[in-house]
Parts: C-alpha cells; structure tokens; sequence
C-alpha cells in the first residue's frame, strides 16, 4: 500500500506527535482512517490516559487497519521516545519483559501512530507489578446468550460485591459482554485476586442456576454467561476503558453508569458516537483511583467455598506451567476415553 496522506503532527497534552499516512484506511466498511482513530483518542485523552497511567500495557497493533495483519507488541521498541516511561514485569514462563506505560495523552497517539487500535493494561501500576490494584471480572456471553444476558448477571454481581464490601465500575467489552471494574488495596498476589474472581464466579452460579458458568471447557459452559476468572491471571489482559476493538464498526469499551446498563447497546459506543458522550459526561471511572477496596470478605468467600463444598482451585490458560493446587488440566469428554 502507498503512502495515505503526508504526515501530520499533532498535539496532546502540551507534546507533539507524528502522526504518518493519516488518510490510511482502518475500517474500510465506514470509510474511518487512521486520522480518525486519533482524533478519537485526543477527544477521550482524559478517560484513556486514566485507564491506563502507570500501568504496563501491551499494544495490540493493526498497522493495515482491521482486515490486515496485526500482532500483540508486549516489549518497548528501541525507537521508544524518552518521555514513555516502562516497567519491568515477569511472565508465567519466568521469562521478564520492559513494557510501556503510558502517563500522559501522547503516548496513546504515539501507540496510534504504531497502528495500536486496543490498549492492554495489565491490572498492577509499574511501582508494584506483582500486586495488581484492580479485580476484574469479565462477564462473557457464549453461544446462544448476549449482551442482556450479561447485563442480569451484572445486577447480580453489583449486590454480591456491595456485600462483599466493594463496588465495581462497568463497562462495554466492546463485543457482547460486560467488564466490571474493582479498584483495590495492591495488598494482594495475582494468585490471591484470581480466587477471589473464582469465588465471586461461583457465588453467582449459586445465585443464578442455569445463568452463569465459571466452566473452564467450552463444552461445559452451555448457553450461559461465562465469568471468566483466568482474566485475573498473571499476563491475562483486558482491554481498557476507551480501547477501540477490532471489529468492521469501530466499537469501542465504553463504560457506563449502572442506571444505563439494561437499555444501552453495545454498538451505539464507537469512535464517531464517543467523543460527543464523551464531552458530555466525562470519564465515567474517573472517580476509581479514590478508591482501594479489601479483598479479605471475598478470600474468606473462598475459604468457605473450599472447606464446605470442597470446591479449590480451577485450570489456568494452556500456556501456564501447572500451578500449585491446580485441578487436571483436561477437558472432560478427553478426560473420559483416558479413564
């Protein structure tokens, strides 16, 4: 492909930025460039730069737009400029990596510029990156269920937290499903916050027989909506707050208040619709970073959870090295013609 347009400079924050071939097509299906996309991420700067300020962030790059190749970029690349700072974080594999950590609104057009569309922040700041200061639950429509779906499971989730003393803050995934947001204390391991998204996973199974499902296998989950609790997991991410999601319409993760959960559709958040949202009601999750919730209501959940029901600890992803306490990790049906 030819050269879109000669390159433009932009500025955000008081810093200048470069912004190449800016006439370059991102998303054919509306005609929206790469021009677009920046201007989306300068008319939300406050809420994005919130959502991801000292946090160690993977870029998940379309340097083509949507229909063309793209790739996760999880190191710094040497070209990083001065101003970016980054953090030192280790993988499940033992294996360690500097990534970026984006502090002010230039650095999510730099990323822009590189072709990011999808902001990864891990749920840790660059000053602990062990204690992650976020529980995140990710509430994930399977085969047969929707965003509403999600959206009744979520009312319940908000009661579970409040009496479990916390508060979450919502928001779209972008596709069909709900993240809910919990700031908290960084006072706890990965391995420590991941049970408490099991437990909370299961309370609302309990709570909603036939709604919910914390089912690692695909095969077990049925048409229910899925909690997934490996989202907590060391190097599993979810995409920010304002993060524009590679799909043809340009969505993007739009947070909202909870009076707003059960009429809003998904598709109306994208980066032509945002901005004007946006400027109207300002960061929905600005207030989080007042917040650092505890977690000991939610582990003694878990505690109970294990000595009365006997249920503990539930398979991590694939790529993991088999963890402590871990059940055996195959799927059933398998796990069947084994016996």
């Amino acid at each position: 492909m030819g050269a879109a347009g000669k390159a433009i400079e932009l500025e955000a924050g008081g810093r200048a930025v470069r912004l190449s071939s800016p006439d370059k097509v991102y998303f054919p299906e509306r005609g929206l460039t790469k021009g677009d996309v920046a201007a989306y991420y300068l008319a939300v700067a406050d809420g994005i730069t919130r959502a991801l300020r000292n946090r160690p962030t993977t870029l998940e790059r379309f340097p083509d737009g949507v229909e063309g190749e793209s790739f996760f970029q999880k190191r710094a690349p040497k070209n990083l400029p001065d101003w970016i700072p980054t953090a030192h974080i280790a993988f499940p594999s033992g294996r360690t990596a500097d990534e970026i950590c984006p502090t002010e609104p230039a650095a999510v057009l730099w990323a822009a510029n590189l072709g990011c569309l999808t902001f990864h922040p891990w749920p840790v700041r660059r000053d602990d990156t062990d204690r992650p200061d976020e529980l995140r639950i990710d509430l994930d429509p399977q085969p047969g269920t929707d965003y509403h779906h999600a959206v009744a499971v979520a009312h319940e989730l908000r009661v579970l937290l409040v009496e479990l003393g916390l508060r979450g803050w919502p928001k779209t995934s972008g596709g069909r499903g709900l993240h809910v947001f919990v700031p908290i204390a960084p006072r706890w391991t990965f391995t420590e916050v991941r049970r408490c998204a099991i437990a909370i996973g299961r309370d609302l199974e309990r709570r909603m027989p036939g709604k919910v499902t914390t089912a690692w296998w695909k095969e077990e989950r049925g048409e229910r909506i899925f909690v997934d609790y490996n989202q907590t997991a060391r190097d599993r991410t979810i995409a920010s707050a304002y993060s524009i999601r590679p799909r043809p319409h340009a969505p993007v993760s739009a947070p909202l208040r909870w009076d707003e959960l059960d009429r809003a559709e998904p598709r109306d958040f994208d980066i032509v619709t945002m901005p004007a949202r946006f400027a109207e009601l300002g960061d929905l999750h600005a207030d989080m970073d007042e917040h650092a919730f505890a977690l000991d209501a939610a582990l003694e959940l878990a505690d109970r959870h294990e000595r009365d029901h006997g249920l503990g600890d539930m398979p991590y992803p694939p790529d993991y090295p088999k963890m402590p306490g871990e059940p055996k990790r195959v799927q059933p049906s398998r796990a069947k013609h084994e016996d």
